[in-house]
Parts: structure tokens; C-alpha cells; sequence
């Protein structure tokens, strides 16, 4: 019989990750006893939940796709009560996570919130930065800034800024051809992990493989590549203008501006928390539209 509710949720991340060793992360217990306990609820009902994989994973069986859902439901149950009387919540106090792009963090979010943090020192924040989507509807995160409109009728939020993107090299490499992109210099680009992103793909397009000389899957490891001269680099704006050292390699390009939003979900939009969040960083952050929208005056190389 499964009536622990524990149970339901570790056969779920199990089916979630396809694997023990994710689920455990996601769990934030160890690898042996999502193992552990995996066996035991097996042998108290009588039957095989997944099937392993000879590359490790675990696929569930009917019987533990069908417990999975189950315990699906019973989360988005859970998870819409929780935001209800969260929604009700007019505390100053307490804690609020958010989650933001670590370049946004590393540039602009973390000072308007050392302001937010000033001015309601009841508030714990906690900040997880990911490039990942995290879920508001499953409570991943409270508030999130994200580089895009959010699609889901259940979120709600607003438009910070649209963003722009240019290429930098440091100061120290002298441009040697002004009608290359990157202006003649080694080119730093993004590794595997960055997937199809439009950044990405825009740099594998206008560099040859032999020319990129350096790799990374994070963006601020990047800029720190280009402060070292290593070559010059694809940024957001408000990460490479007015930045000691850098300069900018022609203009924006048009073809890759995007926007930034800070969204909650819609239950949460009430929560005097988020609210006050949304008033003070939110605010601070369209202050600032002009480094997001690459018009801040920096120095420009054309």
C-alpha cells in the first residue's frame, strides 16, 4: 500500500530524472538511500516500479507510471493550496527565493538587492542562480527573472527591458580588421551545453571552428576570458558597457535582442513579499533599461 506520501514523491523524481543519483539531488538526500528506500517500497507492494537500463537509467514500468502520475496530482493539489494561503500572506518577513541568469546576478540584480534587503531586513532572500527554466507553479522559486515572456497562463509579471547583445574585447587587443565581427581577434564561444541557444548559434555562424579558441558554457566565465585577452566574446550589454578594460565591437546586433521579465505565479502576485519585491528591484531594475538595451555610453570600436 503507498499512503506515504514521502514514497509517492521519490517514485516521482525518480520518473522525473531517470536517475537515482539526480532524484537524490533533487530530493537532497544520498544516492543509497533513494536506492534504499526504492527497493523497500517494491517489496511492500509486490512490484517492479522501473526497469534499469543498461546505460543506468531507470524507466518506470506501467504500475510506476501510473503511481507517478498519481503522485502528480497530488502535488499540484498541494503546491495550489500552498500558494493560496501563501497569496494571503501579508508578512514583511520570511523568506522569498528567486532565480535570475548569473550574469544578471553577477551584474545588476545583486545590488537592487542589498537595497530590497535594507529596506525590509524581515525578508530572507535566497537566490538561486541557474540557467535552467525552475518552475513557479511547483514553488522552485517565488519570483524569477527570465529572458523571455512568460507563455503560461498561470504567471504573471512584467516587462523590464529589452536586451541587447554585442561582441567585447578587451582593451588590450587592438582590432585588426574592422569588417570582421569580432574584429579580427580569437573568438570565445559557448561549449556544448549551451544547446541551440540564438547567442550560440549566432557565434558558430560568423566564426569559423578553427578561430574560436576557447569554450565555456558560462557567460561570466566568458567575460572573464575576454578581460584576460583571451579574444573577444558575444555579451548581453549590460554585462560587457562601461566595464573597465572591455570595449564594444560595433553595434547591438539586431537579430539577437531579446527582452527580460521578473514573473511570479499568479496566486503569489498578492503576497506582500513579492509585492514589495516587484515595487523595489522590480523598479530598480527598469532604472537601469538603458545598460539592458545597450544604450548606457559605452566606448565602441566600429
Amino acid at each position: 500500500m503507498l499512503d506515504d506520501w514521502n514514497d509517492l514523491k521519490l517514485v516521482l523524481a525518480v520518473v522525473r530524472e531517470g536517475a537515482l543519483t539526480r532524484a537524490a539531488a533533487s530530493l537532497r538526500i544520498d544516492h543509497s538511500t533513494v536506492y534504499r528506500r526504492l527497493k523497500a517500497v517494491e517489496q511492500r507492494i509486490g512490484t517492479r516500479l522501473f526497469e534499469r537500463s543498461p546505460a543506468g537509467a531507470y524507466h518506470p514500468t506501467p504500475a510506476g507510471a501510473h503511481v507517478a502520475a498519481a503522485a502528480e496530482r497530488i502535488e499540484a493539489e498541494t503546491q495550489a493550496l500552498d500558494r493560496a494561503v501563501s497569496g494571503r500572506d501579508q508578512r514583511l518577513t520570511g523568506r522569498l527565493k528567486v532565480t535570475s541568469s548569473e550574469t544578471l546576478a553577477y551584474r545588476l540584480l545583486t545590488p537592487e538587492i542589498a537595497r530590497f534587503r535594507a529596506a525590509h531586513p524581515g525578508i530572507l532572500v535566497e537566490l538561486a542562480v541557474a540557467n535552467r527554466v525552475l518552475s513557479l507553479s511547483r514553488r522552485e522559486a517565488d519570483i524569477a527573472l527570465r529572458p523571455m515572456r512568460p507563455r503560461e497562463n498561470e504567471l504573471w509579471g512584467r516587462k523590464i527591458a529589452e536586451v541587447a547583445w554585442a561582441v567585447y574585447a578587451a582593451d588590450s587587443l587592438a582590432p585588426t580588421d574592422p569588417a570582421d565581427p569580432f574584429g579580427g581577434h580569437p573568438v570565445i564561444g559557448w561549449g556544448e551545453e549551451a544547446g541551440n541557444s540564438s547567442a550560440a548559434e549566432w557565434v558558430d555562424r560568423s566564426a569559423s571552428k578553427e578561430r574560436i579558441v576557447y569554450r565555456s558554457s558560462s557567460l561570466v566565465n566568458q567575460f572573464v576570458a575576454v578581460h584576460a585577452g583571451m579574444g573577444a566574446a558575444l555579451m548581453p550589454c549590460y554585462l560587457g558597457d562601461g566595464e573597465p578594460g572591455l570595449r564594444r565591437i560595433g553595434d547591438p546586433l539586431s537579430d539577437l535582442r531579446g527582452e527580460m521579465w521578473i514573473v511570479t505565479h499568479s496566486d503569489l502576485r498578492t503576497t506582500a513579499r513579492v509585492r514589495a519585491f516587484f515595487d523595489l528591484v522590480g523598479e530598480g531594475l527598469v532604472a537601469k533599461r538603458a545598460m539592458f538595451e545597450g544604450l548606457a555610453g559605452e566606448r565602441t570600436d566600429k
